[in-house]
């Protein structure tokens, strides 16, 4: 299976699930509704699902169990770039080639949608009855994870800082998520201590390798392939790997993160072979 065959089929059964849990919201204005489908239907690779239910897959050969984790981790992913393109954080007009949502609802209806994605995250993720995943979520998801590291990034533009606390910042805005989605997947499908250890490994390096490659995008991809302007991160000064310690040297350190993730995965033999293309991808991808 190639990666994008991976990355497509997950995409699927996530995009499946989701429309029910959305669908069931009776008692939700239209507005919030539709709100909430524009940007959750956007489209986009599905990573974090992706990697919650292959996870699942590894351990047990069966992604069902994981399959709550991936839709809510992809609910509150999605709630965090609605918040992001807000005016009052990165200002953005576009998110994967269409207006962002504040730019057709309003900024009031983006901040609830947001809001509510975030809240019924939760409520999905209940349905997975393991308080294990809960509290890993909401802790990647809050002031030590994404949310922590969005502060960060804030404090950061317009600021030289170090690359210990570029790693550290990106290891919470972006890492954190990356990270939780892959031991979601493992604790639901009962993997031992041994297994547990190396997909953590596995997810942290990739989120590295995700966050470096997405920094270089900026720099060097296309607007159309982007789906947003590049060179927004130059323009609001944010703390980045090129800006920091230049292209050649960011490039390295992202195939340094891809292979170091693809070698955590020694522990496992061929049912872990769609993570180490997909470790790989996340550097080589154009957009």
């Amino acid at each position: 299976m190639t990666v994008d065959e991976f990355l497509t089929e997950k995409a699927k059964k996530t995009e499946r699930a989701l429309a029910e849990h959305v669908e069931a919201w009776h008692d939700a204005p239209d507005i919030l509704r539709d709100a909430v489908r524009y940007s959750l239907f956007a489209g986009g690779k599905r990573l974090r699902p992706a990697l919650a239910l292959g996870a699942a897959e590894i351990i047990s050969g069966d992604d069902a169990v994981a399959l709550p984790a991936a839709c809510a981790i992809e609910m509150i992913h999605t709630y965090s770039l609605i918040h992001d393109d807000l005016p009052a954080m990165d200002n953005d007009d576009l998110r994967r080639g269409k207006p962002t949502l504040h730019k057709v609802h309003g900024e009031a209806i983006a901040i609830l949608a947001g809001d509510a994605l975030l809240t019924m995250a939760f409520d999905v993720l209940s349905q997975a009855k393991d308080l294990r995943v809960i509290q890993e979520v909401a802790r990647a998801a809050g002031v030590g994870g994404m949310v922590g590291g969005q502060v960060l990034d804030l404090q950061s533009e317009r600021k030289a800082i170090s690359l210990d606390q570029l790693r550290h910042l990106h290891a919470c805005k972006t890492g954190a998520l990356i990270r939780v989605s892959v031991r979601c997947g493992a604790l639901l499908a009962e993997a031992n201590e041994e297994q547990f250890e190396a997909l953590t490994r596995f997810g942290e390096h990739l989120g590295l390798a995700f966050q470096i490659a997405d920094d270089i995008l900026d720099v060097t991809g296309e607007e159309d392939l982007l789906g947003k302007p590049i060179g927004s991160d130059e323009a609001k000064q944010k703390s980045t790997y090129p800006a920091l310690v230049g292209l050649d040297r960011a490039r390295q350190l992202a195939d340094e993160a891809a292979n170091s993730a693809a070698e955590a995965l020694s522990p496992f033999g061929p049912e872990a072979d769609d993570f180490r293309a997909l470790a790989r991808f996340v550097v080589e991808r154009h957009h």
